[in-house]
């Protein structure tokens, strides 16, 4: 599990095909990897993804086909988000990130409105139904809370902060971004579901 508050922004700096899948290399400088362990989790623009080896400034990670095929951004030379799985004696400042990309997002407004930036995302028509405003939704490994959502476009302000301290300084209209919805609306669809199964 995560919060979506990124620690680092990394660099993924070599890329080797594994059959379908990919071996990733990730500089990892500013997230320090002394407490890191083969097997630990790795948020990676919102990707949950099991360390394979490191060292004092990078990590690799094996990524499958299926996980390349349902997300975007873990190119060669592209910056990423990182973000250490949660322990449980720390504080939960974003929400609840599971690291399972539920799809790819399109940015289709990105501008400065006063001190803070406007983002707006088109989501897949099939998660469309799980963002809500003023609900949370994660977004290349960030966490944030909806401003509106109309049809499957939905928009966010950026703090300044944010904007520095993750991939966002970089992002511009048509690019593609990670998205998972809050695990509360999965549960509630699912609770649903379940009552219409079994009502007599």
């Amino acid at each position: 599990m995560f919060t979506g508050i990124i620690q680092a922004v990394g660099d993924i700096d070599a890329t080797t095909k594994v059959g379908e899948d990919l071996k990733v290399s990730i500089n990892a400088t500013h997230l320090g990897l002394d407490d890191v362990q083969i097997g630990d989790s790795i948020a990676v623009n919102g990707v949950c993804l099991t360390v394979t080896r490191f060292d004092k400034t990078h990590f690799e990670v094996h990524v499958s086909k299926e996980t390349l095929n349902v997300t975007a951004g873990l190119n060669n030379g592209q910056a990423v988000n990182l973000e250490k799985a949660l322990r449980l004696q720390d504080r939960l400042g974003g929400h609840l990130v599971s690291g399972h990309v539920d799809g790819v997002g399109q940015v289709t407004h990105f501008e400065q409105a006063g001190d803070c930036w406007l983002l707006a995302i088109r989501a897949p028509h099939g998660i469309s139904k799980y963002i809500a405003k003023k609900g949370s939704i994660c977004v290349d490994g960030v966490s944030l809370t909806v401003n509106s959502i109309a049809q499957d476009i939905f928009t966010m302000n950026i703090i300044p902060h944010t904007l520095e301290h993750t991939t966002f300084k970089h992002l511009k209209v048509g690019d593609h971004v990670n998205l998972e919805i809050d695990l509360i609306a999965r549960y509630v669809e699912r609770m649903t579901e379940w009552t219409h199964e079994n009502a007599a």
